[in-house]
């Protein structure tokens, strides 16, 4: 890793468990938990990294806007 590079972390460690589960669950829609062998990631595309992430965000971006509109 370069210098000055920082690793993701996330705000609320307690949410370690759930958005690992959440990566998950986006993965096995997007259809790429075929080629996960026990939590190794490194043989995936990163197209196919980068289209579970997305889906991520948009899923979560989607769960705050209906927050905030009360729904």
């Amino acid at each position: 890793m370069g210098t000055g590079q920082k690793t993701n972390r996330l705000v609320v460690p307690q949410a370690a468990q759930a958005m690992s589960q959440f990566k998950y669950e986006i993965a096995n829609q997007v259809g790429v938990t075929g080629q996960i062998q026990g939590g190794y990631w490194g043989s995936i595309p990163s197209r196919d990294c980068g289209a579970v992430g997305g889906q991520m965000v948009k899923k979560m971006i989607e769960a705050y806007e209906n927050s905030v509109a009360g729904r």
